[in-house]
């Protein structure tokens, strides 16, 4: 007879998943490091298949993993959503929480989880600070942030993952062009050099046509027919095009949720951060 999934073990796999490591992900949930393996072997056994798989440089899923990671999340979000919703639990917490997004990060997720999150706790105020990378690196306030790894302390990353750009112009441009005219965030930005490096490789000249720090200012840019951009998949602009000939497959971008030291087992950014991960995912 096939098991049921626990949710028990279905957070220690996504955990562990996330954190890339059992070791990371014991920490994350107060738990020795043998429950955390215990949780996800039992997982295993009622899945019925290998989920996870041990190396030196830490844990990755199997194929089998990824799938179930992918319902795992929302399992997860949608039992933590129910369980702070009943039992006089819902609305309880209170007080302010602060957050840093990305702009870019800021139009594709919060508008999705901003909704959901004020009807789990009404009484919370939540202020969002929009920045670039280095701006949110140096805010030693934030209690909760989504955005570049890179600026990120490891010890403080609670999820990561790579996501799919997509090329964008108005549909006047001419992406054969030569050299390319490109629009680009200005620096510092990690995902500016992806872009120009997957262009170099396929032998395109490029030029620099417009940079700003600003996502409107980029959509506006390339509305506007000014160059080529590379942007995540939600943001390219409603009248723009996403040419594929005379260009290489677009680059991946990583992105990834950071904790404040010492804001574990917060119910608020608990699930202000279930959200923001399925808002993305």
């Amino acid at each position: 007879m096939q098991r049921d999934f626990q949710i028990a073990d279905l957070r220690a796999f996504a955990a562990a998943v996330r954190a890339g490591s059992i070791t990371r992900a014991a920490a994350a949930l107060r738990l020795s490091q043998p429950a955390v393996s215990q949780r996800i072997q039992r997982l295993e056994q009622a899945a019925g298949e290998r989920l996870l798989v041990r190396t030196a440089q830490g844990a990755r899923p199997t194929p089998a993993g990824e799938t179930l990671l992918a319902y795992a999340e929302r399992m997860l979000a949608l039992h933590d959503e129910a369980r702070g919703s009943v039992g006089g639990q819902g609305g309880a917490a209170a007080g302010k929480r602060t957050i840093g997004l990305l702009e870019d990060l800021a139009i594709t997720a919060l508008p999705a989880a901003l909704a959901d999150f004020a009807a789990l706790h009404p009484r919370v105020e939540l202020e969002v600070v929009i920045g670039p990378t280095a701006a949110l690196r140096e805010n030693t306030g934030l209690d909760l942030a989504l955005g570049d790894p890179a600026a990120m302390p490891e010890a403080a990353l609670r999820w990561r993952r790579r996501v799919e750009m997509a090329w964008a112009c108005a549909p006047s441009f001419d992406p054969s062009a030569d050299p390319l005219p490109l629009v680009l965030f200005s620096q510092p930005c990690n995902w500016r050099r992806p872009v120009l490096d997957a262009l170099t490789r396929h032998g395109r000249e490029w030029r620099v046509a417009f940079q700003s720090t600003s996502a409107h200012a980029v959509q506006a840019a390339i509305c506007a027919g000014i160059g080529l951009a590379a942007l995540l998949e939600d943001n390219v602009p409603a009248t723009a095009v996403r040419p594929t000939e005379h260009l290489p497959p677009p680059p991946m971008a990583d992105i990834a949720i950071s904790r404040r030291p010492g804001t574990d087992g917060d119910p608020v950014l608990d699930n202000l951060e279930r959200l923001l991960r399925r808002a993305v995912g």
